[in-house]
C-alpha cells in the first residue's frame, strides 16, 4: 500500500471527472468514473459507493477486484454500516474483525482491509465510499484516508446537486427533507427562506431573498400540487400573515413519493389493459375460426391454431402472475425457504421450460458441476424465463444469447448475455424499477410491462442473492445472478 497517493494521476482524473460534468454528464457514469481515476492512485485493489435508502443500502458502483459486488444489498444491521454511522467519518477496518456476510464475501477474495468514508449533506448519510486492499497487516496511510474523505465529499456534493442521483428516489436526500416555509411582501419578493424550503427546491435563501417564488401559489385555504423543473413534486398551502399589509406565508412539501405512486397506480392499470389485450385477441381469433369453420379448416391448420392458443394461454398466464406480484410490492414473492440445491441441473431444467423461441436462441455454456447454491430451486426458471425474455427482447432476431455459471469462496453466480443494444450505465439501476424500459414511449418497437427485471430482483434478494446488470464489452448487456454457496 502506497504512503502516498499518486497526486499527479489523481489530480489528472480528478480533472477529467470534473470535465465530464462540466459537459453535461451526471449520476452514476460520473460517479463510476470517480472510483476508477481514484482507485489506482490511492492504490486500492477495488472500491465501492453504496447508497442508502431508509431502512438498507445497495452497492450502485463498483470497480477493480470489487465489481462482482454491483448491485448487492447492504442490510441496515450491516455491521459496517452500523458502525459507520457515528463517530470519525474516515476510519480504517480489517474486514476479518466484522461478523457480516459481506465481509466475508470480500475476504474470501482476498480483500482483507477497507478505508471507509461517510458521504453526508448536513448530517444526514446518504452513502459511503470503499477503498479495499489485499493486504490485512499494513495500514493504509493517512493521506489515503485523506484523499478518501475528499471523494466522498464530492460524492455527497453531487447529491446535493441532485445531478442524477439518488438512483432510488426514497433515498436519505428525500426522506429527510421537512417542510419548506416562505414568506412573501405584498409585492409577492420572498423575505424569509428556510432550510428546508433551500433543500426542497435547491435554491439558496441567499439567491432567493426580494425575488419571486419559483412556483405558483395557491389562494388561502386551497392546495395546489406544483412540478418543479427538476421534477419534483410540490404540495404547496398558503394563508395570509396575520399583523401586516398582504403579506402571505406558503408553506410546501415535498410529494414526489405519493406522486409517484398515483403515476404508478395509472401506469399499473394502463399497462395492464394494453399487454393483456394482444394475447386475449389472439386467443379469441383461432378459438372463434375453429369454432365458426371446423369442418373447412384443413387438419395441419387445426393444428397449428390449437399451438398458438396454448403458447399465448401460457404467455398469458406468465403475464397475470407477473402483473399480481407486482401490483403486490410489499408483499412475498412466491416459493419455498431457502434450501442447497443443484444450480446446473436446476439450469438445465429450466432452460427445457423456456419457450421454443428462446430455447432456440440460447447458447449454453455450463461447466459439469458447481458447489450447490442456498435458495428456492423453483424459481430460477421464471429468474431464467425473465433475463431470456429481457436479452432477446433488445437483440436482433436470430442472435444467440449466452448462458454461462461459475462460483467463488462466496456465492455461484450465473450470467445471461447478449449482443443486443446494450444498456447505459445510468440505467443499470433503473432497469429494476416496477414498470421501467430503456425506450419508454417506443412500445410498439421493444413491447413488454417493464416488470420482468423487477420481479427477477425481488425473487433473488428473497434468497439472499442479488442480481446486476452491465454493459458488455463490444456491445450488448450481461445480467449476472448471484446466491449464496451452500
Amino acid at each position: 500500500m502506497p504512503e502516498r497517493p499518486d497526486y499527479p494521476a489523481l489530480i489528472a482524473g480528478h480533472t477529467s471527472v470534473i470535465d465530464e460534468i462540466n459537459s453535461g454528464d451526471s449520476g452514476l457514469p460520473v460517479l463510476d468514473h470517480l472510483l476508477r481515476v481514484a482507485e489506482q492512485p490511492i492504490g486500492a485493489a477495488g472500491m465501492v459507493f453504496v447508497e442508502y435508502r431508509p431502512t438498507a443500502g445497495r452497492i450502485i458502483a463498483a470497480t477493480g477486484g470489487a465489481q462482482w459486488a454491483l448491485g448487492r444489498p447492504v442490510p441496515a444491521d450491516d455491521p459496517t454500516a452500523a458502525r459507520l454511522a457515528t463517530g470519525a467519518r474516515v476510519r480504517e477496518l480489517r474486514l476479518d474483525t466484522l461478523p457480516g456476510d459481506l465481509a466475508r464475501q470480500f475476504t474470501g477474495r482476498g480483500l482483507c482491509r477497507m478505508v471507509v468514508a461517510r458521504a453526508e449533506i448536513r448530517g444526514t448519510v446518504i452513502g459511503s465510499l470503499h477503498a479495499l486492499y489485499p493486504d490485512a497487516t499494513e495500514p493504509v496511510g493517512a493521506e489515503c484516508q485523506s484523499v478518501l474523505g475528499y471523494l466522498a465529499s464530492c460524492a455527497a456534493h453531487m447529491y446535493g446537486d441532485q445531478a442524477g442521483l439518488p438512483i432510488h428516489g426514497d433515498g436519505p436526500v428525500v426522506a429527510a427533507l421537512a417542510d419548506g416555509l416562505a414568506i412573501v411582501d405584498h409585492r409577492g419578493r420572498v423575505r424569509l427562506w428556510n432550510p428546508a424550503a433551500e433543500q426542497i427546491t435547491g435554491e439558496p435563501a441567499a439567491a432567493m431573498l426580494d425575488r419571486p417564488l419559483p412556483f405558483p401559489v395557491p389562494p388561502p385555504g386551497q392546495v395546489l400540487d406544483h412540478r418543479l423543473a427538476s421534477g419534483r413534486w410540490l404540495k404547496i398551502t398558503s394563508g395570509e400573515l396575520p399583523g401586516t399589509v398582504s403579506s402571505r406565508v406558503v408553506t410546501f412539501r415535498d410529494n414526489t413519493d405519493q406522486q409517484r405512486h398515483d403515476h404508478d397506480r395509472d401506469l399499473f392499470v394502463a399497462v395492464t389493459s394494453h399487454e393483456l389485450r394482444t394475447p386475449v385477441t389472439v386467443i379469441k381469433g383461432y378459438a372463434d375460426m375453429l369454432s365458426d369453420h371446423w369442418e373447412s379448416v384443413p387438419e395441419p391448420d387445426r393444428r397449428h391454431a390449437a399451438r398458438v392458443i396454448g403458447q399465448r394461454a401460457g404467455e398469458l398466464a406468465r403475464l397475470v402472475d407477473r402483473l399480481l406480484s407486482a401490483a403486490n410490492d410489499a408483499g412475498p414473492v412466491g416459493g419455498s425457504p431457502p434450501v442447497p440445491f443443484d444450480v446446473i441441473d436446476a439450469l438445465q431444467a429450466a432452460i427445457a421450460d423456456l419457450p421454443a423461441d428462446l430455447r432456440h436462441r440460447l447458447r449454453v455454456q455450463l461447466p459439469a458441476t458447481l458447489p450447490k447454491a442456498v435458495g428456492d430451486r423453483a424459481s430460477l426458471a421464471t429468474v431464467l424465463t425473465e433475463l431470456t425474455t429481457n436479452a432477446t427482447k433488445y437483440s436482433e432476431p436470430g442472435t444467440p444469447v449466452e448462458l454461462s455459471a461459475a462460483a467463488d469462496e462466496r456465492t455461484v453466480a450465473f450470467r445471461v448475455s447478449d449482443r443486443g443494444i446494450g444498456i447505459r450505465p445510468e440505467h443499470v439501476e433503473r432497469a429494476f424499477e416496477r414498470f421501467w424500459q430503456g425506450e419508454t414511449g417506443d412500445r410498439r418497437h421493444y413491447p413488454g410491462a417493464g416488470l420482468g427485471l423487477y420481479l427477477v430482483r425481488r425473487v433473488v434478494e428473497r434468497q439472499n442473492g442479488w442480481v446486476s446488470l452491465r454493459p458488455r464489452g463490444g456491445g450488448g448487456t450481461v445480467a449476472e445472478v448471484r446466491l449464496p454457496r451452500g
